[in-house]
């Protein structure tokens, strides 16, 4: 019931109830602007969708073709609303239940048969995910499943949009490797500057690598591209494809898979490369680390996180995270000026010659498999 990188987070407890009930039909509810994530994903049966807006006579509707329905429904989230469907859909119940002092926990619990509690200050939204798996007694599959364009179709219930149909663009036989760059993320407070991307592109344009530039349609996310090409020479801009607004979400995911590196800031795409296997730097700021840190492909899942709060550089797997230099870094807040079109200095200050240093390293490390990844015991 929340964002993109949420979702895709929680595939990897999705799977884990796949694989401990494999004739299970499983089905899953999603906000309508979320359902792109789930796009090909082989372990679910059907979707349903909560329009944005739904209105109360629309949500009636939904919750009536969910009364009972099933054997088990699970919460992934401790919010009020999620609790409700989880309630409507299924006598039997698990999920993510509040601390005991927040508001709510108390009937929370009494609407679970089983329940983890919330605790992502202190661990990975995917172990917060897999201990719901613990409480349900199953095995964990620490694996994040990529979305990816579907031969057949998910059935959809709901107010889903269909996508276009588009081709994700290859690398021609015999052109460069590329590396695909991300540079937009959701919030203005979690973006890196348009210079330090232009100097980025230039240097992989430079050491003989094509670059292609991903991001959604919105008019701001094409403006944002549209100034790091017009820095360019035209040399340049013949190596590089500006594919904002062009894919849909389920698209990047072979796109990635081919490239040599992704680069991108704390965002849906940069948690989506890092499932892929491909090589992947992540730029952070006032993000939380520990808990939003993109999960490296066959991660083993041991410990809390695979990160800790600050550091100026750490990597795991096939995954680089790099973090601002100040002292308040990571605030885990909104940007310096405390709302999401902020600026965020530690941001706008890390240097394009730091992330360029990353970037070697980072290209000079082999791909991560992400195919047949282990399960942990739990």
């Amino acid at each position: 019931m929340r964002r993109l990188g949420d979702v895709l987070l929680a595939t990897a407890l999705i799977r884990s109830v796949r694989r401990a009930w494999p004739q299970a039909r499983l089905e899953v509810l999603v906000n309508a602007g979320s359902a792109a994530v789930l796009v090909g994903n082989p372990d679910i049966d059907r979707l349903w969708v909560q329009p944005e807006r739904a209105g109360f006579w629309k949500s009636l509707r939904l919750a009536a073709a969910l009364w009972r329905r099933f054997d088990l429904s699970i919460s992934a989230l401790y919010n009020d609303r999620p609790h409700l469907w989880a309630f409507i859909a299924s006598p039997n119940r698990a999920g993510v239940v509040p601390p005991r002092d927040h508001p709510g926990a108390r009937w929370k619990r009494w609407s679970m048969d089983a329940w983890c509690e919330l605790d992502l200050d202190h661990v990975h939204a995917v172990e917060q995910y897999l201990r719901i798996a613990d409480a349900l007694g199953i095995p964990r599959i620490n694996e994040v499943v990529p979305p990816r364009p579907p031969a057949n179709p998910l059935p959809v219930d709901g107010a889903a949009e269909e996508a276009p149909a588009h081709e994700t663009p290859r690398a021609a036989e015999g052109a460069n490797e590329y590396v695909v760059l991300h540079p937009s993320p959701l919030y203005r407070y979690k973006a890196w500057t348009v210079e330090g991307w232009r100097a980025l592109t230039r240097h992989l344009i430079d050491r003989g690598f094509d670059v292609r530039l991903t991001g959604g349609s919105a008019e701001a996310e094409r403006a944002l591209l549209q100034a790091i090409v017009e820095g360019l020479s035209d040399d340049q801009r013949a190596h590089v494809a500006d594919l904002g607004g062009a894919l849909p979400f389920a698209a990047l995911t072979p796109l990635i898979e081919g490239a040599r590196l992704f680069v991108g800031p704390d965002t849906s795409v940069t948690h989506l490369a890092a499932a892929t296997g491909t090589p992947t730097v992540a730029l952070f700021g006032p993000s939380h680390p520990i808990a939003w840190g993109p999960w490296p492909a066959r991660h083993a899942g041991t410990g809390a996180s695979p990160w800790v709060l600050r550091a100026p550089l750490q990597q795991q797997g096939n995954v680089w995270l790099i973090q601002g230099e100040a002292i308040c870094v990571p605030c885990r807040g909104e940007g310096c000026d405390k709302h999401p079109g902020s600026r965020s200095l530690c941001l706008d200050e890390m240097s394009a010659e730091r992330v360029i240093g990353l970037v070697e390293q980072a290209l000079a490390r082999p791909r991560v498999s992400a195919a047949g990844a282990v399960p942990t015991s739990t």
